[in-house]
């Protein structure tokens, strides 16, 4: 006996997959008006709002092979949630833009809308989905624009470090990383094109690695924490610790020396590897530490060199660069 086939978003029409979309972000919403309307309206604690926007497209952000609806709701939240966290500002509002062809199924924007409310409710409690656009397109894509809060204190910037400084990091490093070596490596077909994950072929080291690739999960709270603490500069690791510990240390006019022995059992891939979206910052001294972070180095003066590992240059390419590193001939 066959199953009926899915309704597509071609064939259902706007209206029916908003209908999809609200269903699943009902009762989410935090706002004075929510979703439903032409804009959303937001309370803004003592009126100082952090706002950025992050966009996954089909191809060099994630395969469809690899990631369900609910999976790339989830990573679009979670990627945008990092960089508010990052701020030391409270996330409280995701507006998300979905561009998506004819031919995909209602179901899947459905459950990518519920992987957004999934992931706002675990990550930053309070935070919601409160608007957005809906267009076709060849490619799906999915841009979100995440609104934060600061609650107190000024905004935790990438040119805050000074020499002297600790180097900390809250969360993963590296997982990610490991997640797509494994899908790569494992689930493509001879022409390099994503085919779908078999759970039963993983060990369980390599099912979490994988899952910390589909679903990251940024230590959001760590961001304001790291604020009141005292951080001196912060950002998210995106694209490699390598190279986003180059991008504070030149927004700061520093060395940034990193110890390769408090990076785990694998620094290189902790090095190289993003989208686990762990939070780099600097503190004054090792006493001012939230939980959650742990002292991975050390700020230098500027040098000849923006970072060093194990007080050598770090000669490596140092992480995810899309103009540089993405190509399309090799999935």
């Amino acid at each position: 006996m066959t199953s009926e086939p899915e309704q597509t978003v071609g064939a259902a029409g706007e209206s029916a997959v908003l209908r999809e979309v609200f269903a699943a972000l009902d009762g989410s919403s935090a706002a004075l008006v929510g979703p439903g309307d032409d804009a959303a309206v937001l309370a803004a604690p003592g009126e100082r709002v952090v706002v950025t926007t992050d966009t996954l497209v089909h191809g060099p952000d994630f395969r469809l092979a690899w990631s369900s609806g609910t999976d790339l709701g989830w990573k679009a939240a979670a990627v945008n949630l990092a960089d508010v966290a990052a701020m030391g500002a409270r996330p409280v509002a995701l507006f998300v833009a979905l561009a998506v062809p004819a031919d995909t199924e209602v179901r899947f924007v459905g459950d990518l809308a519920l992987g957004l409310r999934a992931a706002c409710d675990a990550l930053a409690p309070g935070c919601a989905v409160e608007g957005g656009d809906l267009t076709i397109s060849d490619t799906l894509t999915v841009a979100v624009t995440a609104v934060g809060v600061l609650d107190a204190g000024d905004p935790v910037r990438r040119s805050g470090a000074r020499p002297g400084e600790v180097v900390a990091i809250a969360g993963d490093v590296g997982r990610a990383a490991a997640g797509l070596a494994v899908l790569f490596d494992r689930f493509r077909d001879e022409q390099g094109e994503a085919t779908p994950i078999v759970t039963s072929h993983l060990t369980r080291r390599e099912a979490a690695a994988v899952q910390a690739q589909l679903r990251p999960r940024p230590p959001i709270a760590s961001g304001p924490e790291a604020a009141a603490a005292g951080a001196t500069a912060m950002m998210d690791v995106s694209d490699g610790l390598a190279l986003d510990a180059r991008r504070l240390a030149t927004a700061s006019g520093v060395t940034i020396s990193l110890t390769s022995a408090a990076l785990g059992p694998d620094p290189v891939t902790a090095l190289e590897g993003g989208e686990d979206h762990a939070l780099l910052a600097t503190f004054r001294d090792e006493a001012d530490l939230p939980d959650g972070f742990r002292v991975i180095g050390e700020v230098r003066p500027a040098g000849a060199d923006a970072v060093l590992v194990d007080d050598l240059p770090y000669g490596g390419p140092g992480g995810w660069d899309p103009y540089r590193d993405w190509d399309r001939h090799s999935g």
